[in-house]
């Protein structure tokens, strides 16, 4: 377990956020949020705090907050997963709750692929930890769960009440292959699918793993955009590992919402590898350097060429800039 309120973030904060609503995340139901709405705890933003804010009910808060409780229990929250997944760790964040914050937290979570999680069998995920007031707390998963067990809900238990900001759910997705036809067109970059941002030379400004998520970016921090490079002739890349290994047919590269940087072009290659170690990878061209245009989807299906199977892509911007999202549709391997 990671030390609480901890400035280092763990390794397991690379992987998908599967609560995120951005991702496909749900707040379904909850005990009590009096103070501040539960859709909080899966707002994409860091929570802010302004200090001369207030609601009828009392000062505004960026998360969830219940009332001071005055009978027994505690508060609950429980939250629907984007996809299901295993769950490797969490965030769960206190900013700006100072005299606010529970004392405790835990979670479990539940298969329900039906999203009947009333009727689901729930198990212990993140046992009871004290929690610090104003701080991230980046907790493994018990390790006994991080085995396998497959998860689509997840339920967070505050002690007795109180704000918590944000709960990250860092995880592998898992999808069920064997439903895929073998011709069955599917995303193979899409992370409800599985695939995952492995590498980059730069994310300086917004997090690697945006390309992948659903739908259009809804703003110009919703993508992957590096700083700008004053080397003559620079280019910044993105390793994805794609969900499947597979032949892509068609690719869509999308610069939504990026006006004055977005990359002048950009090249995609692939390369077939068992592990993430693409030290000494041998990279082939899939889309040869394409120049690109300001907020704008390009779809691109005769110049793809991928004649193998790939595990892994490398997309390459000349000179630098911002990509919102990236799509490439193929047949798994």
């Amino acid at each position: 377990m990671s030390q609480n309120g901890s400035n280092q973030a763990p390794a397991f904060t690379h992987l998908i956020d599967l609560a995120a609503e951005r991702f496909g995340g749900k707040v379904l139901w909850c005990t009590d949020d009096f103070f501040a709405e539960k859709e909080n705890l899966i707002k994409p933003s860091k929570p802010i705090f302004i200090a001369d804010k207030y609601t009828d009910r009392g000062k505004w808060m960026d998360g969830w907050e219940s009332r001071r409780k005055r009978t027994e229990g505690h508060d609950i929250a429980i939250i629907q997963l984007g996809a299901a997944g295993t769950i490797k760790g969490f965030d769960v964040d206190t900013a700006h709750f100072l005299g606010n914050q529970p004392q405790a937290c835990s979670i479990e979570a539940c298969y329900a692929p039906d999203g009947d999680w009333e009727k689901a069998s729930w198990f212990e995920v993140l046992p009871r930890t004290t929690l610090d007031p104003g701080s991230q707390h980046f907790v493994e998963a018990n390790a006994q769960h991080a085995t396998g067990q497959l998860v689509t809900h997840v339920k967070l238990h505050i002690y007795p009440d109180g704000g918590v900001a944000r709960l990250r759910v860092y995880g592998d997705v898992q999808r069920d292959w064997s439903r895929v036809k073998p011709d069955e067109v599917v995303d193979l970059a899409a992370a409800q699918n599985g695939a995952l941002a492995v590498q980059c030379n730069d994310m300086f400004f917004s997090h690697m793993n945006n390309l992948l998520m659903p739908g259009r970016g809804v703003h110009m921090g919703d993508g992957w955009e590096t700083k700008r490079n004053r080397t003559p002739n620079n280019r910044d890349w993105v390793i994805v590992r794609l969900a499947h290994k597979g032949i892509i047919r068609k690719a869509l590269i999308d610069t939504a919402h990026f006006k004055g940087n977005y990359p002048d072009t950009f090249t995609l290659e692939g390369t077939n590898s068992a592990t993430d170690d693409l030290s000494n990878a041998q990279w082939s061209p899939i889309i040869e350097r394409t120049k690109l245009q300001a907020d704008h989807e390009h779809p691109y299906e005769q110049e793809v060429r991928c004649a193998e199977p790939v595990t892994h892509v490398r997309l390459s911007i000349f000179p630098d800039g911002g990509v919102s999202r990236m799509r490439l549709w193929g047949t798994i391997a």
